[in-house]
């Protein structure tokens, strides 16, 4: 019997039609034990979960089209890391339709929180509902979508502080160093959290000397900000063990351990169409092996509450578990 892996994507959105591959790669699961005792109540922060397509469409004005990934999935990840917390973020290919975050958030109950895509067209009452269902911040994904104009990407982060100070979520931001750079007076003013993704796109290659890293680095010392030491294989090219990002990642530690939080960003999706493909064609998931990544925390931290407090507290103060 063929299974949802094997079935050909009938639609989406708009009622594009996919081309589609007539088999569904698996999304990656932890090939290395874990080495170091995880703490109880452990929160990987940044994942995402793409559903049935038929169940939960995709954004019609997507730039990629990733494959599966459920949320029984998530958890057999989860078991494997030893992680019991888990934050789950609305990907761009959904545009401000949360509904796929919200499905895998029920599927893993008190232990789940999300991060949300809104517009200017979501109400105060959908935002009411997200909050109920556990979301705590919503997210610009200025990277995927190619927003490299510090003056939009300023009216956009000012936009949604402004609608979200009065719930006290954090706003999340996918984005490079310049942007940062650009942005640093606004966020050091923010009302509220500010959490940047991935390194805040430093790249492992150019060290900590990099123009920008100071910024994000002032901005984590002064409590400003928190950054995910996510996705190390987006800002390394040294797989597996991404040895150039262990600088990087300890030069934010440093600064303040108590604005940084961790994540797999599972399933790890390729948000870069192929040259020669169109956008609705399937982008393989990369894949990393989660438990080698996890691997590098006792490395880029090696003291047990340090990890501790990356893991499981700053976690628990800012998404409210």
């Amino acid at each position: 019997m063929r299974t949802r892996r094997d079935i050909l994507l009938a639609s989406v959105a708009a009622g594009l039609a996919v081309k589609t591959r007539t088999a569904f790669a698996k999304a990656a699961q932890p090939a290395t034990p874990v080495n170091f005792e995880v703490p109880a109540a452990a929160c990987d922060c940044h994942t995402h979960i793409h559903p049935d397509p038929a169940k939960f469409p995709m954004f019609a004005g997507r730039v990629y089209t990733p494959e599966l990934a459920s949320p029984e999935e998530m958890s057999a990840l989860h078991k494997a890391l030893h992680m019991e917390r888990v934050v789950i973020v609305t990907p761009s290919i959904y545009g401000p339709d949360n509904s796929a975050t919200l499905f895998g958030m029920k599927a893993r109950g008190a232990n789940a929180r999300g991060v949300a895509v809104i517009d200017d067209k979501t109400a105060e009452t959908d935002l009411d509902a997200l909050g109920q269902a556990g979301v705590r911040g919503i997210r610009l994904n200025l990277a995927t979508g190619g927003v490299n104009d510090p003056n939009v990407a300023r009216q956009r982060f000012l936009t949604a502080v402004d609608r979200m100070k009065a719930r006290g979520w954090h706003v999340q931001i996918y984005t490079q160093l310049p942007i940062i750079s650009s942005i640093q007076e606004q966020v050091a003013s923010s009302p509220v959290p500010v959490v940047f993704d991935h390194f805040g796109g430093a790249q492992a290659a150019l060290g900590v000397d990099q123009p920008g890293f100071a910024d994000l680095l002032e901005l984590v010392k002064s409590g400003k900000a928190h950054v995910k030491i996510s996705g190390a294989y987006r800002a390394s090219k040294l797989a597996p063990d991404y040895p150039d990002a262990a600088p990087l990642a300890k030069a934010l530690i440093a600064a303040n351990v108590e604005r940084i939080i961790w994540g797999t960003d599972w399933p790890h999706p390729d948000s870069i169409t192929p040259p020669g493909k169109q956008i609705t064609d399937l982008t393989p998931l990369f894949q990393i092996d989660d438990g080698r990544l996890l691997n590098q925390l006792p490395v880029w931290a090696p003291d047990a509450a340090t990890r501790k407090t990356i893991l499981v507290d700053n976690p628990a103060r800012l998404y409210g578990f």
